[in-house]
């Protein structure tokens, strides 16, 4: 049994880069991943200077999904109630980690560079943007043993993708490469295999000179609008910007924009 750690951490310009690393067992999320994932998050959450997360991961494959070969899961109810709380409160806290991953005011930002299933999938959807190398392969082989991916998959599939690719991967069992998931909304971008890492850093580098405050007010901006419908969501474009509005660095920033425009340069 390998003594190496299930996840590493490290800190560069602002990013914190989290690298799921068991790749002898495909990177396969066990207890142990879950438990230093989570602390990961809630630092990235609670340190200023940290401004966008990174995910990704050693090995052959992205992830596995979920360890259900290591024996420290517990035993499942044999109660219909007793298997939904199950799913709301255990498997590791997946269900309670990916919606803090929702819900943390940074950009989180998911380099996918090889074969992501199950639950390393459900916690990709759970980022703000998801890059995918030209090797990248995406599906829920849920469907194999006959139940629904446990953890948000379906919810955020269909939310991301849409109803029409739920039923593709989910109903369909169907797997989905790089360009199919392009297509799907599944991944913003795909990039060659060959300098994947350098351009997902580059894009994360990118983020972390966006204004922070926008990022956070857009972040919630955009889940709430895609809930309400237009007409709410023009208020809530409304509401986001009388605070952003007022941010010093807006007009700082504007101040100087409208006085390059005019040819007023100090």
């Amino acid at each position: 049994m390998s003594d190496k750690p299930h996840l590493l951490t490290q800190e560069q310009d602002g990013i914190l880069i989290v690298t799921l690393n068991r790749p002898d067992k495909l990177n396969a999320l066990s207890a142990e991943t879950m438990a230093l994932f989570e602390a990961a998050l809630l630092r990235f959450r609670d340190t200023a200077a940290l401004r966008v997360m990174l995910i990704r991961a050693n090995g052959r494959y992205f992830s596995a999904g979920a360890d259900l070969k290591s024996g420290d899961a517990p035993a499942y109810p044999r109660t219909p109630s007793g298997i939904r709380e199950n799913h709301r409160l255990n498997l590791n806290g997946m269900q309670r980690i990916y919606d803090e991953m929702e819900h943390v005011e940074k950009p989180i930002v998911c380099a996918i560079h090889a074969t992501c299933v199950g639950g390393g999938l459900e916690m990709a959807l759970s980022c703000d943007f998801r890059l995918a190398a030209r090797s990248a392969a995406f599906s829920f082989p849920e469907g194999l043993f006959g139940v629904l991916p446990a953890s948000n998959g379906v919810s955020r599939l269909t939310r991301i993708c849409g109803p029409h690719w739920a039923r593709w991967l989910i109903m369909g069992n169907q797997k989905a490469d790089a360009d199919r998931a392009l297509i799907m909304g599944l991944v913003h971008d795909v990039l060659p295999d060959e300098g994947f890492d350098e351009a997902a850093l580059a894009f994360c580098l990118h983020l972390t000179r966006q204004n922070p405050e926008q990022m956070g007010a857009a972040k919630i901006a955009i889940e709430l609008a895609n809930e309400v419908g237009p007409s709410m969501g023009r208020h809530v474009e409304r509401m986001a910007n009388s605070a952003l509005m007022l941010n010093p660095a807006y007009l700082e920033g504007m101040e100087r924009y409208l006085k390059g425009v005019g040819g007023q340069k100090d």
